[in-house]
């Protein structure tokens, strides 16, 4: 069996059937719109003439949805780049296609709920950015792969991805269960990928970073934070920086995650609503999460970037008191705990200061090193990871992380005899503006991701210094992610826990059983922002209007001015019911329960 995915394929469309066709290949996969029954059958020519013909790209999967399964198509890629002369891909758009000709059996109301799960659906693929390639395997680090066994790399491409980082999983159920239906089965990998031919010194390489986001305890900024029972953290990425240089081959991982405690910090139209600390046990989540890590990648070296004081303060120590205290051998003998206030060093625009906390992983760098090969020959392994987070771990995560692919480049390019003795990046203008350019883009798309928009702190990335038009970019990033948390993240988390299978949606609803969608808030809680702004409006009202002024326009200003301090003081203590909440799985964001793990 080959282990590749076939990469054109010919949608055809009847009114019973739908036919699959791979571009050379005598094989067709046939699905019955009416039985859902799908099956591998020689090409002989049964595609009837009358059938609708499209070019597509490859299948994400099939969903079930109220009016039964929906078969999901790729119809357009864009090419990202090679990698070990493979091409990857970047998904640019799809067509969700019904298996049932008409929706005539729905009711009224199954028809409302029907089109909002289609509209969660195209939410989640439309935002930025999937990835995939049909014959090299986007979910493994190069050094996991190298270590795997011949048989390994001849498995199909979904039997042998990394689970954490495949985002269709779910969506391919129906096919994978067959092993002869491989060829149509496409890993999708979330997160962010740029592969850029690169120069130094007259000398070509390939430059390219991997980001792969976790499908478990994936979910939305201020509604997934923490841990689960389980060990898995909110946010977390793999990234992944590769070299290919002739015969050469490099790849440098890091790691991001939530802090590993039962933690949340629901929106409650406050714009830092204080984060809240379990009284749950945290150490067994605790260490399930750094056993993992370390069976996975080696030694730890966590480093925490959040402020010392206040509520950050509290989960600064929590985290750094389960590391020291450990009662598992394998996280003492593995695990180091690094802090940095990255807010109060950095004050003042005090960037440099940096230096201070890549000083002290300086020995971590050198000790833990980078995976390198040569013509097949191991030179170097990579023996463990940093595993850097904040609050978000997006801005502040970002900055860490770049500065330190940076300094592992400086080794690697310098071993290749690339960067000659004593040469450092940051001369290299051209390459430099790219490598900059290339993590301002991983932190905007991961945090577009998580948070809704693009990362804060870029400038610095981009440029190597804060700036004020930068501070002036955070401030609107800050503006509309507050919106965006507290009025529309609530559907997005559902469209997530949709998308990866923690919720699964019943032919029934709307109709037999009643629909989780139909939840609403009380209207009556509206009236208290409705009276804040009425209030708002009669002060401005109050000081524009009046042609001149007197004891009673000042009464009357003080009047709305006390009304509308008590309609905004009266909404925040009901933020929490005003806020946009998710619907479907809200009991797996309290960090008591833990969503099931798909495969």
């Amino acid at each position: 069996m080959s282990a590749d995915v076939a990469e054109e394929l010919v949608f055809h469309c009847t009114d019973d059937r739908f036919f699959i066709e791979p571009v050379n290949s005598k094989q067709l996969l046939v699905i019955d719109r009416v039985s859902h029954e799908i099956t591998l059958e020689e090409n002989s020519g049964q595609i009837p003439f009358s059938a609708s013909r499209k070019n597509i790209y490859g299948l994400v999967g099939v969903i079930h949805l109220i009016a039964g399964p929906y078969l999901i198509l790729i119809t357009k890629r864009i090419k990202v780049g090679t990698l070990n002369k493979q091409t990857v891909w970047r998904l640019a758009d799809t067509e969700i296609v019904p298996y049932a000709r008409s929706l005539v059996s729905l009711t009224a109301e199954q028809k409302l709920y029907s089109d909002k799960y289609l509209s969660m659906l195209e939410q989640v693929l439309s935002t930025p950015y999937f990835y995939f390639s049909y014959t090299y395997d986007l979910t493994h680090t190069l050094q996991r792969l190298y270590y795997t066994a011949e048989d390994f790399l001849q498995m199909a491409l979904h039997e042998r991805a990394d689970v954490r980082f495949v985002w269709n999983q779910h969506l391919l159920r129906d096919l994978c269960v067959q092993p002869e239906m491989s060829a149509f089965c496409l890993p999708l990998v979330h997160g962010f990928i740029s592969i850029k031919p690169s120069s130094i010194n007259g000398e070509w390489f390939t430059w390219a970073i991997i980001s792969r986001r976790s499908v478990y305890r994936a979910g939305t900024r201020m509604w997934t934070r923490g841990i689960d029972q389980e060990g898995a953290v909110a946010n977390y990425v793999e990234t992944e920086q590769i070299i290919e240089f002739r015969d050469f081959r490099s790849s440098f991982v890091q790691t991001r995650g939530s802090i590993p405690l039962y933690w949340s910090q629901e929106p409650n139209l406050r714009y830092k609503p204080a984060p809240r600390i379990g009284n749950a046990n945290h150490e067994e989540a605790f260490t399930r999460h750094f056993e993992s890590q370390v069976l996975c990648y080696g030694k730890q070296v966590a480093v925490n970037l959040i402020d010392q004081k206040g509520v950050e303060g509290k989960l600064h120590e929590a985290f750094k008191h389960l590391i020291e205290t450990s009662s598992s051998q394998m996280i003492r003998d593995n695990v180091r705990y690094e802090y940095f206030d990255f807010h109060h060093e950095c004050r003042k625009m005090r960037w440099d200061r940096l230096s201070i906390l890549m000083d002290r992983l300086a020995p971590d760098l050198d000790t833990m090193g980078y995976f390198l090969f040569r013509d097949g020959v191991v030179l170097l392994e990579q023996e463990g990871v940093f595993r850097t987070n904040c609050i978000d771990c997006l801005d502040r995560t970002n900055v860490v992380q770049s500065m330190l692919a940076r300094k592992q480049l400086q080794s690697v390019l310098t071993r290749m005899a690339i960067l000659i003795e004593k040469q450092k990046i940051e001369d290299q203008f051209s390459f430099e503006s790219m490598f900059k350019n290339v993590w301002a883009d991983n932190a905007d798309i991961i945090s577009t991701e998580y948070s809704g928009t693009g990362a804060l702190k870029t400038d610095f990335t981009r440029t190597g210094k804060r700036s004020h038009m930068g501070m002036m970019k955070d401030l609107w990033n800050s503006i509309v992610r507050y919106i965006k948390n507290n009025f529309f993240d609530g559907d997005r988390q559902d469209a997530l826990d949709v998308f990866l299978g923690k919720y699964q949606v019943e032919a029934n609803e709307g109709a037999t059983r009643l629909c989780p969608l139909n939840k609403s808030r009380d209207t009556r809680l509206l009236l208290l922002p409705s009276a804040f702004f009425f209030s708002l409006l009669m002060v401005f009202a109050t000081i524009l209007l009046p042609s001149e002024y007197s004891s009673f326009t000042l009464l009357s200003l003080l009047f709305w001015f006390g009304m509308m301090v008590v309609a905004f003081l009266a909404t925040l203590m009901q933020g929490r019911l005003l806020v946009n909440s998710p619907r479907l799985c809200l009991s797996t964001l309290n960090h008591l329960t833990t969503p099931p793990r798909i495969g």
